[in-house]
């Protein structure tokens, strides 16, 4: 019964120790970004780039090329 007792302390006691080392969380370093990108020149989304080749009925060779303009970027007609 004495061993008994002296493993139930001995485990509470590393238990409050393991408690007390943990660390609290601090904020993300990328919580507040240092720059902003501007909406109006911004790459649009792959999204974007499908529903406006499917809006144009693009297919095969041209929509691919399309797609590959549209995600970098470029003015397309």
């Amino acid at each position: 019964m004495k061993i008994l007792s002296v493993l139930a302390l001995t485990a509470l006691l590393s238990t409050t120790a393991a408690f007390a080392q943990t660390t609290t969380a601090t904020a993300p370093t990328n919580a507040s970004p240092t720059t902003s990108v501007n909406p109006a020149t911004a790459a649009p989304t792959t999204a974007t780039c499908k529903k406006q080749a499917k809006d144009k009925n693009l297919t095969g060779a041209d929509r691919a090329q399309y797609m590959k303009d549209c995600k970098a970027g470029n003015k397309t007609s």
